[in-house]
Parts: C-alpha cells; sequence; structure tokens
C-alpha cells in the first residue's frame, strides 16, 4: 500500500518539462511513449500507469528524504552529471512557456543566493509567526555561501548570460551551494516529516512524510526562483509575494524540535533583583534579655472557689444587686438583671438542658457536651444567663457569632469549628430564631458548612423551674475544659481555643488585682461581650467581683457615638473598657453635648492598646475631655491576644506604678528588627505607648520570629510569649497547632533551654523597655517583609489614612 501510494504521489509531482524529458536517455523514453499508449488504448489502469510510470523515473530523481528505498536504484553516476530537480504538477501548464529555463538548478541556485542577499542589504524585520521563542538559530545556518568573488557587474552579466543559455546545471559548478541548497531541503522536509508523523499516525507516515518533503522542497525552490526571474527581467515583484517569501524563508530557517531541559529555563531569572543583606544594616548591640516575672498573685482568703460559686454566693446573699443593664437603640435601658435573676434563670436553664431534652428517651446533653451559644450583639442578658447556665450545668459554651445568610463565607469557618467541636445543640433567643432563615418545613435550615443542629430558645417560657431538692454541682476551679473561645486567623480559617474552669478564675483574679477591682462598682462595656477582653471584664471578672456592667451595644454606637460618655456620667461609672475606635468617634460629635464630666472615671482601659497608632486617638481624646474631668494617667492601655488572654496592661495611677512612658522609635530600625531610639521632628519616626506592667503571676519573654525560639536581646523587636496560670489551653482538636503555640521552649543562645516551663506565643511583636514597661509595635498577622525589611499592615492602614491624597507618601513612613 505505502509503494502505491508513493509511487502514484511521485507520479503527480515529477511531471518533467519538455527540457527536462530530454535529458532521459532514449530507452527511457520509449517506455514512456509504450505506457502512454497502452494507458489510452485502455490496456492498463491510471494506478498501475502511474506505478510503472514511477518505477521508470525515480533512478533520475534525486535522493529526497522519506521515499521508499524500493523505488530507487543505484544512481550514483547519473546524479555525479546530472541533477533533475522536481516540479510540481500545478507549475505542468508552463512546460511550453519561454521562461522555462528558469527550472534550471544553477537558476536556482543564483536566485537563492540574489534573494538573500537582497534581504541582508535591506534588514527587514522577518515575521516571527511560526519562529520558535525557545531556541535561538543561528542566521549562517540558513545563508548560502558567498561563492562569487567577482563585482557585481560581473554577476549580472554572468547571470544574465546563463538566461539566455539552456546548458544543465553541473553540480560540480558549486559544491558548498549544492551542499547548503541540499541541507536546506532536507531540514524542511525533516519538520514536514515531524509534523505529517505526528499528525497522522501508523503506517501513513512514510509516505506522508515523504508527500511534504518534496512538495516544500519543490515550492521553495519554484517561489525563489520566481522571485528572481522577475526581479532580473525587470518585473515588478508584487509586496504579498515578497511577504510570502520571507515568511518561505522563515520557514527554511525554523529549527528542530529543542532539547526537553530547554523547555524548562526560566527566563525571568535574569530579572529576579536578589536582594542581598546590607552590610550597614543596624543589628542589635544590646545584652541578652532575662525573662520579665510579674507581681505574684495575691491570696484572698475569702476568694470564691470557681465562677459559678462566686455567681452562687451573690444570688443568694445579694439578690437585689444590679449585675447587668441593657439598652435599646435609643440609649434607654431595656433590663436591669439582679444577681438574683442570674441565679434563678441560670439554675432553670441548667435543669431544663439536662433534664428536658431528650432523644429517644435518652438525655440529648451530657456532662461535657459542647452547646453553641447563637445571640445578637443588642442583647447580653440573655447570653449571661446563656452562659452561666450552661457552667451550672457543666456545659461547654461555644459563642458564636449569628450567621447572616445561609451560605455566609464567615458562617461556613464557624461551621467547620462546631462540626470538630461535636455540637449538636445551639441556645438563641426568640426574637433570633425567627430572625434566621427557614426552610419549607418551617425549621432553622442547615448553613453552609455547618453541622446538622437542634434549635433551643431560652426565653422563660421554654425553660422548666427544678424541683426544690434540684441543685447545680457547683464545684471547685478544675482542669476541665469551661468554654472555648473562637479566633479567625488571617488566613480566615477558625480555630476554638479552650479555656478550663482554673484558667477562668485564675484570670479573673489576675485582672481584678491588675485593675484594682472591688465589689459594686459600676463599669461601663462598649466591646463585644461575646469574647475577649468585652467577655474577660463584663461578663466573667464582673461577676467575680458582684459588679454594676452598663453594656453599650454596638448599633448604639453608631448611632450615637457619645452614648458611652453620656452613660459614665448618668451612672458615676469607675471603669470603661473601649477601643480607640470609640474615642475617635466621639470626637467627632463631642460638640453635641457639653454638660458631661468624666471625673468619676479611676480607670479608662483601652483594649486595642497593642495596636501602635492607638495613641493618636488616646492623645486628641485627652486634649478634649480633659476639661471635662478627664486626667491624663486615667487612660490604661492593654495588650490582649486570644491564645494567652490578657499580656499586660497598665496600671491605675492609685497603685504607685511608675508613669507612663513614650518612645520615639526609627522605622528604619524597626524594619530590621532592632530598636533605635530616634527624634520626634522626623517624619520617619514611630511614637509608641506602654501596654504597661505584666499581669500578676506571668512571665514574659520575647523571642525570635522565625526559626528556633531564641531569646533576643534587649534591643531587637521579637515575639512576645507568656508562661502564666491565667492563659488558654489549646487549639481544640488541633494538636499540631497546639504544640507550636502553646508549647513554646525559648531557648538561649547557648542551645540550652531556660526551664520546663512552656510559654505561649502572643502574637504581638515588640519588647520590655524601661521600668519594666511592655511596648508593642506590631502584630505577626499584619507582619509583612519586603527585600528582607518587615513592615506592619497597621503602619501601611495609619500612612494611608494620615496623609492627603494629593501630597506625597513620604520614605519610610
Amino acid at each position: 500500500m505505502a509503494e502505491r501510494t508513493s509511487a502514484g504521489l511521485l507520479s503527480m509531482m515529477l511531471e518533467p518539462t519538455p527540457a527536462v524529458a530530454m535529458t532521459l536517455p532514449a530507452e527511457v523514453r520509449e517506455k514512456l511513449a509504450e505506457l502512454e499508449l497502452e494507458l489510452s488504448e485502455g490496456d492498463i489502469t491510471q494506478k498501475g500507469y502511474e506505478k510503472k510510470r514511477s518505477k521508470l523515473l525515480a533512478p533520475y530523481i534525486p535522493q529526497i528524504q522519506g521515499v521508499d528505498p524500493s523505488l530507487q536504484i543505484d544512481n550514483r553516476i547519473q546524479a555525479s552529471s546530472q541533477v533533475v530537480l522536481p516540479v510540481s504538477k500545478h507549475n505542468k501548464s508552463r512546460a511550453g512557456n519561454a521562461r522555462d529555463e528558469r527550472f534550471r538548478s544553477d537558476l536556482h541556485t543564483e536566485a537563492v543566493q540574489a534573494a538573500l542577499a537582497k534581504y541582508k542589504e535591506r534588514k527587514m524585520p522577518m515575521p516571527s509567526k511560526r519562529r520558535s521563542v525557545l531556541v535561538q538559530s543561528s542566521v549562517e545556518a540558513c545563508t548560502p555561501p558567498d561563492t562569487s568573488s567577482a563585482s557585481e557587474d560581473e554577476g549580472s552579466l554572468r547571470r544574465q548570460g546563463r538566461l539566455a543559455t539552456s546548458t544543465p546545471y553541473q553540480g560540480h559548478s558549486h559544491p558548498a551551494v549544492e551542499h547548503w541548497f541540499n541541507r536546506v531541503i532536507q531540514g524542511s522536509s525533516t519538520s514536514s516529516s515531524a509534523s505529517s508523523t505526528s499528525s497522522h499516525p501508523g503506517g501513513r507516515s512514510v509516505t506522508n512524510s515523504a508527500t511534504h518533503a518534496a512538495l516544500n522542497a519543490n515550492a521553495t525552490a519554484t517561489a525563489l526562483a520566481d522571485l528572481m526571474a522577475h526581479t532580473q527581467l525587470g518585473v515588478p515583484v508584487n509586496s504579498r509575494v515578497s511577504n510570502k517569501i520571507q515568511q518561505l524563508l522563515n520557514t527554511l530557517k525554523r529549527p528542530k524540535r529543542p532539547p526537553l531541559r530547554e523547555f524548562f529555563v526560566d527566563d525571568f531569572e535574569e530579572l529576579l533583583d536578589v536582594q542581598q543583606p546590607d552590610p550597614n544594616q543596624p543589628r542589635p548591640e544590646g545584652q541578652q534579655m532575662s525573662p520579665l516575672e510579674g507581681e505574684p498573685l495575691g491570696v484572698v482568703t475569702n476568694w470564691p472557689p470557681s465562677l459559678p460559686a462566686a455567681l452562687q454566693r451573690w444570688g443568694t446573699t445579694h439578690p437585689k444587686s444590679p449585675c447587668l443593664t441593657a439598652l435599646d437603640n435609643a440609649g434607654k435601658p431595656v433590663y436591669t438583671l439582679t444577681y438574683g435573676k442570674l441565679w434563678t434563670r441560670s439554675q432553670k436553664l441548667a435543669y431544663t438542658l439536662l433534664n428536658k431534652l431528650s432523644s429517644r428517651n435518652e438525655p440529648l446533653l451530657m456532662p461535657g457536651d459542647r452547646v453553641a451559644l447563637v445571640f445578637p450583639n443588642n442583647d447580653p442578658m440573655m447570653f449571661m444567663v446563656a452562659f452561666y447556665g450552661c457552667l451550672l450545668a457543666e456545659l461547654v459554651p461555644v459563642p458564636i457569632e449569628v450567621p447572616l445568610t445561609r451560605k455566609d463565607a464567615g458562617s461556613q469557618q464557624i461551621g467547620f469549628l462546631l462540626g470538630s467541636c461535636g455540637v449538636t445543640l445551639a441556645l438563641t433567643t426568640d426574637a433570633c430564631q425567627k430572625g434566621l432563615p427557614k426552610a419549607q418545613t418551617g425549621e432553622v435550615v442547615t448553613f453552609k458548612g455547618w453541622p446538622r443542629l437542634l434549635w433551643f430558645v431560652t426565653d422563660g417560657k421554654h425553660v422548666v423551674k427544678p424541683p426544690k431538692d434540684w441543685h447545680p454541682p457547683v464545684r471547685e476551679a478544675s482542669n476541665d475544659i469551661a468554654y472555648i473561645e473562637y479566633k479567625t486567623s488571617k488566613e480566615g480559617s477558625t480555630m476554638g481555643i479552650t479555656v478550663s474552669h482554673s484558667t477562668m478564675l485564675a484570670h479573673c483574679q489576675a485582672l481584678t488585682q491588675a485593675c484594682g477591682y472591688t465589689e459594686g462598682e459600676t463599669i461601663t462595656n462598649v466591646l463585644d461581650f461575646k469574647r475577649e477582653a468585652g467577655l474577660w471584664h463584663g461578663v466573667l471578672t464582673s461577676v467575680m467581683n458582684r459588679m454594676h456592667v452598663i453594656s453599650i451595644p454596638y448599633s448604639l454606637m453608631k448611632v450615637n457615638p457619645l452614648s458611652w460618655i453620656q452613660k459614665v456620667h448618668m451612672y458615676k461609672a469607675r471603669v470603661a473598657v473601649v477601643k480607640s475606635r470609640d474615642m475617635h468617634w466621639s470626637l467627632l460629635a463631642q460638640r453635641d453635648q457639653r454638660d458631661i464630666s468624666l471625673s468619676s472615671l479611676r480607670m479608662l482601659i483601652v483594649a486595642d492598646g497593642a495596636n501602635p497608632w492607638s495613641i493618636s486617638s488616646c492623645d486628641a481624646f485627652l486634649n478634649v475631655f480633659q476639661a471635662r474631668g478627664l486626667r491624663p494617667e486615667v487612660i490604661c492601655p492593654c495588650a490582649c491576644s486570644s491564645e494567652a488572654m490578657t499580656v499586660a496592661i497598665r496600671r491605675p495611677p492609685e497603685m504607685g506604678v511608675p508613669p507612663p512612658g513614650k518612645a520615639v522609635l526609627s522605622m528604619s530600625g524597626l524594619s530590621h528588627g532592632v530598636i533605635r531610639v530616634d527624634t520626634e521632628e522626623k517624619l520617619s519616626v514611630l511614637t509608641v505607648q506602654d501596654v504597661g506592667q505584666v499581669m500578676p503571676g506571668a512571665v514574659v519573654c520575647v523571642v525570635r520570629v522565625e526559626g528556633t525560639p531564641f531569646l533576643c536581646q534587649t534591643d531587637e523587636v521579637g515575639e512576645i510569649c507568656v508562661s502564666s496560670g491565667s492563659s488558654g489551653l489549646a487549639y481544640y482538636g488541633l494538636p499540631g497547632m497546639t504544640k507550636n503555640i502553646f508549647e513554646t521552649i525559648p531557648v538561649k543562645p547557648s542551645g540550652v533551654s531556660i526551664g520546663d516551663r512552656p510559654f505561649t506565643r502572643t502574637s504581638l511583636l515588640g519588647f520590655v523597655g524601661p521600668d519594666n514597661l511592655v511596648f508593642v509595635v506590631g502584630k505577626i498577622d499584619g507582619l509583612m517583609v519586603v527585600s528582607g525589611r518587615r513592615h506592619n499592615a497597621d503602619d501601611v492602614v495609619a500612612t494611608a489614612l494620615a496623609v492627603e491624597p494629593m501630597k506625597f507618601v513620604y520614605r519610610g513612613r
């Protein structure tokens, strides 16, 4: 089959002109005539005619890559004296034309030389559509050698003389040109053969290779000869033809397939500027720091043994004492929860959860089970009842946010946390439950990523009064999990931090000692009461000390930013827990209210004091409200961490602590991780305030951020670590991450650990300054390393807020 196909294709391609036919031997011409006679009389088929005719012409055809060897015989003698170039079938009509001599090999060679010489003189850009960008091919590989040493005029006369003659081209006239031309044809046929083989697998690849090779060689020679013949005879060459010839030259210069390794050379490596460390960059020069210990945790003889025990004490001995006052969106008190009401309602909920919820005649909940608390930010009273009801029932509350939609991205991560904690029950209010999306059955839908939950409303009509002989198990604080507080990382994942009963009690004791809390004090809480400082001060420590909490909902702050200041004035609050944003908003609205006084405040706790830019809000707030009774020493910033809880807090002035401190630091030095004191007149400085002293009973050290936790030097910025009995225990269900964060052992430069006491990483970047004051300059989550230098995301935000759009951003700011 391959032989017949090759013969037929060669017969169609090799239609000799009369001039070429005259070079064939007489016996060959006679056999060709006989074949044509047999074909005309019908004695032979068309295929048979083509096959026999191809066999007769095969010895007089030059070696073409891909032709079946059986079609060729030894023609070494003829090849040395004659070379017959094939002519494509579409040129057969030009056989009788007067310019048939242009198909001679000598004219082809001269035409190719002149065309390439013209091209090199013009130096026009060649079309690169079909060129490979992976391998650079040298121009010399496809440029014919210059065989003419005569002048240009002599060359023209020689070419004109050859046009007038009809002698066949002798193979030994220009061996270098013949070698170059054969190499071009062979390269083109190789490329076509590879393309044909890949496109047509199987036994047809040889036939296609031969066909494409012959067609490419024939078309190349014909096109180049046409161009030169028109140029030499004075006929203008069409620009379209010139473009096609240039594309044809590019095709001839197309390289073979590059080696595999060259496909993987990264060209961008030359563009990457590898940042080399600056030999003149500042380096830490101080001594190695020693772990800093806080004051001992005081021992109180009549201290409650646990937080449920404290609630039981105040609920039975001071039932009329106010515990919590909730406000509506207009700022009016909605309800004041007393300690007696909190105690009785928590008992009812605990009894109902343990005895009235069943599945298949079995209790739905057992002690130690996790329960989700889904309460809105404007209902702290119901949240407080649910939280302490779970503690009395020995259940583990998991406070979360109310899901907004069924496919809310944030709630999906919360759902993952609930699933990993094995939560099957969610507590909520009647109003919140009505606002959740419902299925067609009327039940709350299963949110995307959430486990299937049973929703229980904790309002009064749904809970049962316990029998008189039932009492909740009020025990001493243990290492069992008390509650789980969620944390969202910068990647968006949500983790649950476990807090034991003993940790919760120790944290309340440490806050009471550091803040000087006393029984019956009034505290204004502007923070979220479900987590972090809002939960620690406004729900836990307040109950421990029988304090009265004025809870300011966030919705009220949006309407009236001065509401918390008004409540401080109204209730003569002694303590206020706010963020720097609340102080900033109140400055914008302070002109609307003049008859207020902040003289009752002995402590204004700034919960986000770890943000280095909070100092601007504190200073601006003091400048405005100092005339209204606010004392400078009242402002107490603190540093908090979800894992380590309260890290440090500035003490109130009556406790005899050193005065507040400020540090003016070079931002260039901070970007290299070192502390360099600068002047305040410069623009490339960062002024930070201290966050006070270490918490009572805690030990603090600063370790290097990357690699082994080596202790930092005294003038080096690192991550603050805390070892305390009032820190979180672990990430629930994540032992690997727990070991990295909650079980860090700092190491001295000699490689020896500072002890067996584990430390908890706080993700706060800072250092310990004079008078053992803690300074924070950033967070791990906001750390950006650019060209080996550290920058803080808070600095970028503050810069964008500080500069005007039409002015420049100063370098280093």
